[in-house]
């Protein structure tokens, strides 16, 4: 049972993407790499996605797209996917699988593209002219001012933000966002809003701190580095990266429903490309470095208070519901290298 629930994961994955133990690896690009063709192309997929009807048979009541699937599942792991220690394989496995069904479903010919957000750090007049907010080519920009200062929902009030309203340009402008924000996985449909936060995004997307991030030796380190806190103080890439786009009232800054926001993708991809680049960097040593947690919140994450946990290992059988077909769980160890077995990608 356990190895075929291996071999399961492997097959679903492989297939949906068009690939084998022989076939040529993706090449996945940042975002500016790309042709305005190229871009146009990935664009067109993403909106075909959320054109297509919902595969996870009634499970997730808001559930009406395909697109929406990914949405429903991550919104129904989140307690249990981050501040663990297979934060980072899960949301790899999570993009891996969305980028074949862009392929599978949607005709896609290319590989997810990454934004390698630290290009657009620099200061905050840069990070606001990302191409990734173009609206030909791109994602679209922010949404209008909304005045959340006193907005007793917001858990974290996000410094410098300056929108909070439905995007009012690009591709996703008439796009239905269906469920959440928060943990609710019934219809709730809504526009998309972003709220972008120059000055946070800058502070925690910058060269330093990736380059701070990536001088960690071991994995447990490394880790910590990426996820980060649940202050603003405490926060590093992975949280910049969600908030400095999402602010106080944006998508992509909840931490259920954030992959509402297509730009949840590319930021997630960058990330999966830092943790590659780090186990290349030592690569006989980190292939198969693993280490934290199995429970939100438990050390080394223990912003709550000690809780009870067991460490996880490379046998550890990774939560996805009806995700993927036939294939509620995906084992870490088969998830570990980007260009063997389960995957066929690199970096470019």
């Amino acid at each position: 049972m356990y190895l075929a629930k291996i071999v399961s994961g492997v097959l679903v994955l492989a297939f949906a993407q068009g690939t084998c133990a022989s076939a040529k690896p993706l090449v996945r690009k940042e975002w500016r790499a790309l042709t305005n063709l190229e871009k146009k192309d990935y664009i067109s997929s993403v909106l075909c996605l959320q054109g297509l009807p919902s595969q996870t048979g009634g499970v997730y009541a808001g559930a009406v797209s395909r697109y929406d699937d990914f949405v429903a599942t991550h919104i129904n792991f989140t307690d249990y996917i981050h501040f663990v220690g297979f934060f980072q394989p899960w949301h790899r496995t999570f993009v891996a699988e969305y980028e074949a069904a862009l392929r599978s479903q949607c005709g896609y010919k290319g590989a997810q593209p990454y934004w390698d957000w630290s290009l657009d750090s620099t200061s905050e007049q840069a990070f606001l002219s990302s191409p990734v907010f173009d609206a030909v080519y791109g994602f679209g920009g922010n949404g209008p001012f909304i005045d959340s200062s006193n907005d007793n929902a917001v858990f974290l009030h996000i410094p410098g933000k300056l929108g909070g309203g439905c995007v009012e340009d690009g591709p996703f402008v008439n796009y239905t966002v269906q469920m959440g924000p928060g943990p609710s996985l019934v219809s709730n449909p809504r526009c998309l809003t972003r709220d972008i936060a120059p000055p946070f995004a800058i502070a925690h997307l910058s060269k330093t701190e990736v380059d701070y991030t990536l001088a960690a030796s071991i994995f447990a380190e490394f880790d910590i580095r990426v996820q980060g806190g649940i202050t603003l103080d405490g926060m590093t890439y992975h949280g910049g990266g969600h908030l400095g786009v999402g602010g106080d009232l944006g998508e992509i800054g909840n931490v259920y429903s954030s992959p509402g926001d297509p730009l949840f993708y590319l930021h997630h991809t960058n990330m999966d490309r830092l943790w590659n680049k780090w186990q290349r960097a030592n690569w006989p040593a980190r292939k198969y470095d693993i280490a934290g947690p199995d429970t939100q919140f438990a050390y080394p994450f223990e912003f709550m208070g000690p809780k009870n946990y067991t460490n996880i290992t490379l046998a550890y059988e990774m939560p996805f519901g009806d995700l993927i077909q036939n294939t509620p769980t995906v084992v870490i160890s088969s998830v570990m290298d980007i260009g063997a077995g389960l995957l066929s990608y690199t970096y470019q």
